[in-house]
């Protein structure tokens, strides 16, 4: 049975999560009917800040990232991870999957909640997984940093040195987040990639882009002929 996970549980430790036992009940049961990824050619884990501080272009957003899924169920050979944290320590990871499309629903019904950042858990969770097999990219969506921007860096370096590169999109113009995003993109020789709700055309390009390249690699992106793989590869050639 496909279930959610605490991603920052340790042995004998009880995971932080605000969640009303009904709210998971439900989640993991949907989860259940996710079809597993057994023989997928690439691995891709698209995490989400979904604090509260985001919930003003929270449904503009997932309308766009569920784009992303779209794009990874037409590509083929692709499996994804859903990661997302909120609320006060509350952080998840579903399983593998290759049903992109059923992993979207479960994204859409996710709420934001208040509470800090929590990058680092994700970047320690992505270099957990390339541990137990190679992880092509790492997809982040987020509008905000308010965690040590060395430590951060330290883990995407990591991270990049396993093969991951991470493509940072960055919704609003924070500038402490643009810088420290930015970094970690370089880091891991991906992209860091700025949208607003008046770029709803170009994030979805660009979300098909990265899906393509998690499935086929640069080999993959350079053959695309679409905006948004001729957008990002000046940036992954770097």
């Amino acid at each position: 049975m496909t279930k959610r996970r605490d991603i920052t549980a340790r042995p004998g430790q009880a995971p932080e999560a605000v969640s009303s036992r009904s709210e998971i009940e439900a989640f993991l049961s949907e989860a259940g009917r996710i079809a597993p990824a057994a023989q997928a050619r690439g691995r891709l884990i698209f995490a989400l800040d979904a604090t509260m501080s985001r919930q003003p272009t929270w449904d503009v957003a997932c309308e766009l990232q569920a784009g992303m899924f779209d794009a990874a169920a037409a590509v083929g050979g692709l499996a994804v991870q859903l990661v997302y944290f909120r609320g006060v320590g509350e952080s998840r990871a579903s399983s593998w999957v290759a049903n992109a499309s059923a992993l979207r629903d479960l994204m859409v019904k996710i709420d934001c909640r208040g509470g800090q950042t929590q990058i680092g858990k994700v970047l320690t969770h992505v270099r957990r997984e390339t541990e137990k097999r190679p992880v092509a990219a790492l997809a982040y969506v987020g509008d905000a940093m308010e965690e040590n921007p060395d430590t951060l860096c330290q883990l995407a370096g990591e991270i990049g040195i396993r093969g991951v590169r991470a493509f940072m999109f960055h919704e609003g113009r924070d500038p402490t987040a643009e810088r420290t995003f930015r970094e970690m993109a370089r880091l891991t020789r991906g992209a860091y990639l700025p949208f607003s709700r008046a770029s709803a055309a170009d994030l979805r390009a660009l979300l098909s882009a990265v899906a393509t390249y998690a499935a086929g690699g640069l080999k993959a992106l350079e053959g695309s002929r679409s905006v948004g793989a001729q957008r990002l590869l000046p940036q992954l050639k770097q």
